[in-house]
């Protein structure tokens, strides 16, 4: 089959890359990033570089494929998030249409049938609502939890305060997933066939907030590390001061309130994975402790 990816070389996309070359199949890879040519090629992958906002670009990279995986990067320079991820995703529906196209697994979200209120999240909802509007395509939303990765990001917290934690308390639930089992179930849609619309959901484990330290301290070598709840104006000047635009920090806190509510997990609850995916939070407290200790 001959495949086409967005992503670049991110924490989805670059495995997912290399399990589909291995799978034998001809794989391209977009990227904005000429720096990314040479490990694409390293990948057994055809790199096309340009930017996800040329509709012209982006429709000849996917004329000829058999399949495409689209995925909205992030953009923290972007004046309005909402906005800005649902015109990748008009762009990503027009070349589609453009170039015949006939099946797409789309990296969507958790909480993506809820029209604002979540985020970040409400942008990929936008996407999705968007390619509602394709005929004659087959469409597979994914629709992955929170992300183990996002983690990473709180551990100078936890060195320079003592403590991890956000605007949503201890007691809060979180479904949690990780990049690799994305691009393994990626993988598996990719290569078979669907048609229609569907969704599915991709979750690893499911934890509290309050258990997600529990773990990361025992791992880092710290078993009394406490999650701590912020207030949103708390969360909002911790973000800022880390060097988060504004914008893209009222998003993040706007997405800590909708996890707080669990209204994320509602539509999953419904319609769950058969199974969880390969990595437990205690498989990722590993690989967190090695960045943790570097």
């Amino acid at each position: 089959m001959k495949i086409t990816l967005t992503g670049s070389l991110g924490n989805i996309s670059k495995s997912l890359a290399k399990t589909l070359v291995q799978a034998g199949h001809q794989v391209t890879v977009i990227s904005s990033s000429e720096n990314k040519l040479a490990e694409i090629e390293k990948l057994g992958a055809i790199p096309a570089i340009g930017p996800v906002e040329d509709v012209a670009f982006l429709t000849n990279a996917f004329k000829g494929a058999d399949a495409i995986y689209t995925m909205v990067p992030n953009n923290f320079g972007a004046t309005n998030y909402r906005q800005y991820i649902g015109d990748i995703g008009k762009n990503y529906a027009d070349a589609i249409q453009a170039s015949g196209v006939k099946k797409v697994v789309n990296l969507s979200s958790i909480g993506a049938h809820i029209d604002g209120g979540t985020g970040p999240i409400s942008g990929i909802h936008d996407v999705e609502q968007t390619y509602s509007k394709l005929n004659g395509i087959a469409i597979k939303h994914l629709r992955p939890a929170f992300f183990y990765t996002n983690f990473n990001e709180n551990i100078e917290m936890i060195k320079h305060l003592g403590f991890i934690g956000s605007n949503y308390p201890a007691d809060t639930r979180m479904v949690l997933v990780h990049p690799n089992d994305i691009a393994e179930v990626a993988a598996q849609e990719l290569q078979q066939d669907f048609t229609g619309t569907s969704i599915r959901y991709i979750s690893s484990d499911e934890r509290t907030a309050g258990e997600v330290a529990s773990a990361l301290g025992k791992a880092i070598g710290q078993p009394d590390l406490k999650w701590v709840e912020f207030t949103d104006e708390q969360a909002l000047q911790g973000m800022q001061q880390a060097g988060l635009p504004t914008e893209i920090a009222n998003n993040y806190v706007e997405m800590g309130t909708a996890t707080k509510s669990g209204i994320l997990w509602e539509d999953y609850d419904l319609n769950k994975p058969a199974a969880f995916g390969k990595t437990k939070l205690e498989d990722f407290a590993k690989t967190f402790a090695e960045k943790f200790n570097r």
